[in-house]
């Protein structure tokens, strides 16, 4: 395969696309909730997503091959994916959508903490450890800063984002198997499938066991499954893997900051959810910090190249 590309205007237009589809879909879900529980179309949009890359396997004649290797990480990986969006679905009923969004995207940090300690290659700088520092510092600073007394979220709004930031942990935790087992050599579509399976099954199951299965089947709920289950769960998924296979990955994470920043600016336009100072001054840290940990070893490298670009002129 031919060397990873720099951004480009298609690139950087794509990512901006993603990061505000990724952001908009907790406010959809919060949305609709009334009407659908997040955990039972959660689990509804990942097996509608899980037959749409089924067919693309098919189309590609890519094999679902199952003594391959990929078996045991790829049950793994279901299972984490799963859990990471059961503690998204049962967040979301006592917190912000924004919030959710926010607390979820702490996963570079600890995919970051995880690939340190378990691969040499993916050893923390000096940059990224700055940027989980201001991340952690943020997270403690929104919860702990925060005011009950005068918040204009529900009193267990606490409790939903607890949950939220497990629910990165899971994520980064998906991540860190990733890449550390036969799955970093699988089609992303395999892996893909894994995960959406994996949802589906524990999301549903868990939708029945505590009695939110409920499906009011309005014209929102129905546009939601469809943007949930076609854009989000198959078509971002599938365009994430292609920009990753030509592009850089550095550069690429360092847009994954826009994405809380959709959900925050999202939550506040479409829901009126109220942003609380203190939330709102830890949350520039974490997505300082994202921005640092996603892409400090690229930051570095084009500021040291510019510098000699600098000297060059001046001599």
């Amino acid at each position: 395969m031919s060397a990873r590309l720099d951004l480009d205007a298609k690139a950087i237009s794509l990512m901006v696309v993603l990061c505000a589809i990724w952001g908009l879909q907790q406010v959809v879900l919060k949305a609709t909730a009334d009407d659908i529980a997040p955990i039972m179309q959660i689990g509804l949009r990942s097996g509608v997503a899980a037959l749409l890359v089924g067919l693309v396997m098919w189309w590609r004649k890519e094999p679902m091959n199952l003594r391959d290797g990929t078996l045991r990480p790829g049950v793994a990986v279901a299972l984490l994916f799963g859990v990471e969006f059961l503690l998204v679905a049962e967040g979301l009923r006592h917190t912000s959508a924004s919030h959710m969004v926010v607390f979820l995207y702490t996963a570079p940090m600890f995919a970051a903490l995880g690939l340190h300690w378990k691969l040499p290659a993916e050893r923390l700088g000096a940059v990224q450890w700055l940027g989980i520092v201001l991340a952690f510092g943020g997270i403690a600073y929104a919860f702990l800063g925060r005011s009950t007394a005068s918040s204009a979220l529900p009193g267990n709004a606490l409790w939903g984002d607890f949950l939220g930031l497990l629910g990165g942990v899971a994520w980064a935790a998906t991540t860190v198997v990733v890449r550390c087992s036969s799955l970093s050599r699988a089609p992303a579509t395999q892996t893909l499938l894994y995960q959406l399976i994996g949802a589906f099954v524990l999301l549903l199951a868990g939708a029945f066991l505590t009695g939110q299965a409920r499906f009011n089947p309005t014209p929102q709920v129905w546009a939601s499954l469809a943007f949930h289950s076609v854009v989000v769960s198959f078509a971002s998924f599938l365009m994430w893997f292609w920009l990753l296979r030509h592009y850089l990955a550095s550069p690429l994470g360092v847009f994954s900051f826009l994405t809380p920043l959709f959900g925050i600016v999202f939550g506040a336009w479409l829901l009126s959810e109220p942003i609380e100072p203190s939330f709102l001054l830890g949350a520039i840290p974490v997505l300082v910090g994202i921005v640092l940990v996603s892409g400090g070893g690229w930051l570095m490298q084009q500021w040291a190249r510019k510098l000699r670009a600098n000297e060059t002129v001046k001599s």
